[in-house]
């Protein structure tokens, strides 16, 4: 993040004017109005000063500085990267006012993109709580409010498949190809942890599948895979990196035993889940496990293919799956129909799913049998990317429908799906991962550089009302969508 200087010329008084040319306009303001920027520690009295800027944005700059407000009509002229571009240039503290607004799909847009200055093609990331970036074998840092370069530190590694930061100065890394999860800094390595046991001659040389960097205040976890498909998940203590207990051990290599793939935290309810989803000649196979960590028990598991037979879904296993730890429930693509099913956290059983049908034609048709999906949950949304496409399931607030049924009045809730991006954007290539971060959204495709940073514009009415109309967005659930109203 841009720093404040506060250092000044000795040769000016503390009030005194100063004459700026801004890319060819003159300003004249105060050394102390200027005092939070780098321009009253330059070593020069010749004035005006050159600097080769655009004068528009400083003028806001300028406004921003004297009155500690913008125009109403900054964004209107400039986005809020450039914006950020200028305030960094010129040392100023990005007030907190100027964090990115609350995320809103369907006016979320393709801002930027976050490239290493080396290797830049990413293998994994992390943007939940610091941004942190892993390409080849290095991991690079960025400021979660700015988007600003940190630092690049480079590993032990040759490839980095999973990271994820413990601290705010430590992230920890793991790799397919070398065992072991490795901690660093931001400047070096500061320690490994390895999954091994005396009593079983076939764990170790252990290698890293998943990383979370939170499952309770003090402790993270880690999933583990040895040669032989033995796995499980250790938790890890943040202070000592020490392993304080292992859960969910699996023996063998069978599509129901696979190491799992992806962790989450849920610190609502305490849980920890993870899921494991494969691809092989017979089409996709997958479970979902859910532990509590203080217990150390499993409390549920579902295996697609396998559990209970569901006769209008058979054969339509997960292609993807995810939990939100905001609005509490799982999400999955099934492989074969691309339809969306969702499952309350509270209230699950031997069949919890029930499936989103979009009756909206224009956007129907989109899934192709074997193709590429990725399925993300971030504060009640479910993101989905279908090859090069991004999609949205979104619940629209303060709208439920009443029926009347059986035992009573049902309450459904309603909501709409949409393309996130442009068919420009859709070409860039097939999306590999998703995450959120804060107010936005970052995504990876498969063989291009860096990661794409999406946002909701400053311009966008947040607070605009819902059309009443909203037929062509709710969802049936077997008769009408009662998706996320358990």
């Amino acid at each position: 993040m841009a720093t404040i200087h506060s250092n000044t010329n000795p040769n000016l008084n503390s009030n005194e004017q100063i004459k700026l040319n801004i890319g060819g306009k003159i300003f004249v303001t105060t050394t102390t109005t200027l005092q939070s920027t780098f321009l009253t520690s330059l070593s020069t009295t010749t004035q005006p000063i050159f600097i080769d800027r655009d004068p528009q944005i400083f003028s806001s700059l300028l406004s921003l500085l004297r009155a500690r407000r913008l125009p109403s009509t900054i964004f209107s002229h400039f986005s809020y990267q450039q914006l950020l571009n200028e305030l960094q240039f010129y040392g100023i503290q990005p007030p907190s006012f100027l964090s990115p607004p609350p995320f809103l799909p369907f006016d979320a847009s393709f801002i930027t993109s976050l490239i290493p200055p080396s290797s830049p093609i990413i293998s994994a990331f992390s943007a939940s709580s610091s941004i942190v970036l892993a390409h080849s074998g290095q991991i690079s840092f960025y400021d979660p409010f700015t988007l600003s370069y940190s630092s690049t530190v480079r590993t032990h590694l040759d490839y980095i498949s999973s990271v994820g930061p413990i601290s705010p100065e430590i992230s920890a890394v793991g790799s397919f190809s070398f065992s072991g999860l490795h901690f660093y800094s931001k400047k070096n390595h500061v320690g490994s942890v390895y999954w091994e046991d005396d009593s079983d001659t076939r764990v170790r040389k252990s290698r890293v599948t998943a990383v979370v960097g939170d499952a309770g205040d003090s402790v993270f976890s880690a999933a583990f895979e040895c040669q032989h498909g033995e796995n499980a998940v250790l938790i890890i203590d943040k202070s000592t990196l020490k392993v304080v207990a292992e859960i969910g051990r699996q023996s063998g290599n069978s599509s129901k035993s696979s190491a799992i793939k992806k962790l989450r935290w849920v610190p609502q309810v305490g849980l920890l889940v993870g899921s494991s989803v494969n691809c092989g000649a017979f089409g996709y196979s997958g479970y979902v496990r859910i532990w509590d960590p203080r217990s150390m028990e499993m409390v549920w598991e579902t295996n697609e293919p396998g559990g209970v037979i569901r006769s209008s879904r058979l054969g339509d296993t997960m292609a993807d799956v995810d939990v939100d730890p905001d609005g509490l429930f799982l999400a999955k693509v099934g492989s074969k129909t691309g339809d969306l099913g969702v499952a309350d956290l509270r209230k699950l059983g031997a069949d919890p799913w029930v499936y989103l049908e979009d009756p909206n034609l224009g956007l129907r048709g989109n899934w192709k049998i074997e193709g590429s999906v990725v399925v993300h949950c971030d504060q009640g949304n479910v993101f989905v990317g279908r090859d090069g496409g991004l999609e949205a399931w979104s619940r629209v607030p303060d709208r439920e429908v009443t029926e009347e049924g059986e035992g009573g009045e049902r309450k459904w809730g309603l909501y709409r799906r949409n393309y996130v991006d442009k068919v420009e954007d859709a070409e860039r290539g097939i999306i590999r991962s998703i995450e959120g971060g804060g107010n936005r959204l970052f995504v990876t495709r498969e063989n291009v550089e860096g990661v794409e940073v999406w946002e909701t514009s400053h311009c966008s009415d947040n607070t605009a009302p819902l059309p009443e109309s909203l037929s062509d967005y709710s969802l049936d659930f077997g008769v009408r969508c009662s998706c996320l109203r358990w």
